[in-house]
């Protein structure tokens, strides 16, 4: 099952907005900021070639109806917790985000779109308490994972997944976490839940972690209806 192909052409949108320095981007009817300045280089490069989380906004179109819940962990700069919110209005959707660093792209982007999810600047752990997170230049490989490019550790508050999901009752589950997929699925409460787009990161974790996630959600009755590249989107009926 693979994704979709890409376009042969992006390097040329690339080069035509870096020499522009093009101000926003629209993905899937979001609009987004995109100047230098604004978001950092590996994130602008991504909006100006369309690639930005293609695969979960690719998967999130498929499952996500209209008046469904759907909770966000690991909301980025904002875009897919917008997109989502297109579908089902921004008062159904709840979005995490760990990194300090993001919350004032994040809220531009929501005046952007007149759209405001709900917006908790904190990580989701299994306890609750707080924790390590180690935040780098590169915004797509801050985590709680201690990483080479990591540029420094800071403590965040977070909010334990079995409390959020008793609060919110979500009917989508959205999770990009860089890894700490692995221990926040594998005891969850996810009776809920009726899909999962989750981001994989076996280059973190090892492909067995990964293999063993999939394999215990498979036993809580979610079945693996689409990947595309490290997206996976996981569906059950009932």
């Amino acid at each position: 099952m693979g994704g979709a192909l890409a376009n042969p052409f992006r390097n040329v949108f690339l080069n035509y907005h870096r020499l522009r320095n093009t101000a926003f981007v629209s993905l899937d009817g979001v609009r987004v900021h995109s100047a230098e300045g604004r978001v950092p280089r590996a994130v602008r490069n991504g909006l100006y070639k369309k690639t930005y989380e293609d695969a979960e906004r690719r998967l999130l179109q498929q499952v996500v109806r209209p008046g469904d819940r759907v909770l966000e962990i690991g909301a980025g700069i904002g875009a897919v917790g917008l997109l989502a919110a297109r579908i089902t209005g921004g008062q159904n959707v709840l979005s995490y985000e760990a990194n300090p660093d993001l919350e004032p792209v994040i809220e531009a982007n929501y005046a952007l779109n007149e759209t405001h999810p709900t917006l908790r600047m904190k990580a989701i752990t299994t306890d609750g308490a707080p924790i390590v997170f180690y935040r780098a230049d590169n915004i797509l490989s801050s985590s709680v994972h201690e990483r080479r490019e990591a540029q420094n550790a800071i403590t965040v508050e977070s909010d334990s997944l079995a409390d959020v999901i008793a609060e919110f009752s979500p009917d989508v589950l959205v999770m990009d976490v860089e890894g700490a997929e692995t221990d926040l699925l594998k005891d969850a409460p996810l009776g809920g839940i009726r899909a999962i787009v989750l981001e994989v990161h076996p280059h973190i974790v090892g492909q067995a972690a990964i293999d063993e996630l999939k394999s215990g959600l498979a036993s809580a009755g979610f079945r693996t209806d689409a990947e595309d590249r490290l997206t996976v989107l996981m569906t059950r009926s009932g």
